[in-house]
């Protein structure tokens, strides 16, 4: 069977590696074409580029899919499946119609839940006690294809997506190897899934992680760990910007306002903020300019944080 291969992020490359570490043809891999990133804007070769890269594989990273000539090109591979792990883009018809197996595409959520973009986040912060992974066909719409296969786990309180993204990675490129052969001798048949069940996510933006004092302390908790490693969520102190990379909801302690900090007693919160219910213990943070740190190291040189209000 020949496979062309389509992802961009870090969550795509796991399913990559275990293809090609399981003989399976990959006549090419697909991704985002390299942009800039981060404050300092460098160009930057995608995740999954990198890995293929690594693999030898022919890699193609067209600005989209829609021209007559990319589909040319596209259709001049005779995949047998087109395989598709966070790719970027929806796929036409054109192109779902090219492999006779069709776009087998690895969903990390357990759907109908979570179609769209931010599936992995959006267990996180629906406070989901289990998440998984589904095979499914594409079609024309978002994730709404039928399903071939899914597996879930677990949602432990110590996750945030970057955690979660690795798990689900892994399982999903489990699942994938099973369902393959499957798949391609017709012993599967394909489910329908219940739109009536459906739910869809949005693409996150830098804003979403900007931390409202207001909400309550499992709420701001769980956005902590779903925004990490990206948004991150963030507040205002003395002018600059301050990450909370890891926190803890409290019961029980002083609450003086939403945004004012406080001493706790915690084995790994050194403070707390204040919340609209309950105070969020902060274990790491990142002032602007600065290092990531535990709270208690902060609090050695930054005493005067305390009873000051973030915003």
């Amino acid at each position: 069977m020949r496979i062309v291969y389509m992802g961009t992020p870090y969550f795509g490359i796991r399913p990559l590696v275990e293809l090609i570490g399981n003989g399976y043809d990959v006549v090419a891999v697909y991704t985002q074409p390299d942009r800039p990133v981060g404050r300092g804007q460098v160009v930057d070769e995608p995740p999954v580029k990198k890995a293929a890269l690594r693999l030898n594989l022919n890699v193609v990273q067209p600005d989209n899919l829609k021209s007559t000539e990319e589909i040319t090109r596209l259709a001049g591979l005779k995949p047998d499946a087109i395989v598709v792990a966070a790719y970027g883009q929806i796929l036409r018809q054109t192109v779902l119609d090219i492999p006779p197996f069709g776009c087998i595409n690895i969903h990390p959520s357990l759907l109908p839940r979570y179609r769209g973009m931010s599936p992995i986040p959006s267990a996180i912060l629906n406070g989901d006690e289990f998440t998984g992974v589904s095979i499914m066909l594409l079609d024309k719409g978002v994730d709404t294809g039928p399903m071939l296969e899914r597996a879930q786990i677990p949602v432990s309180t110590q996750d945030n997506t970057g955690l979660l993204m690795e798990k689900l990675s892994r399982l999903g490129a489990q699942l994938l190897l099973d369902t393959l052969p499957r798949w391609f001798s017709k012993t599967i048949i394909p489910q329908p899934q219940n739109n009536a069940n459906a739910s869809y996510t949005k693409t996150l933006t830098k804003e979403v992680g900007k931390i409202d004092w207001n909400l309550s302390a499992i709420e701001l908790w769980r956005c902590v760990r779903a925004y990490h490693p990206w948004p991150g969520c963030y507040t205002q102190w003395q002018g600059k910007q301050l990450k909370i990379i890891e926190a803890v909801p409290l019961i029980g302690e002083e609450n003086t306002g939403p945004g004012k900090v406080v001493v706790v007693k915690h084995e790994s919160a050194a403070f707390g903020i204040g919340c609209g219910d309950g105070i969020l213990g902060v274990i790491r943070l990142q002032l602007e300019g600065k290092k990531m740190m535990t709270a208690e190291e902060f609090l050695r040189g930054q005493q005067k944080i305390i009873g000051a209000a973030l915003g």
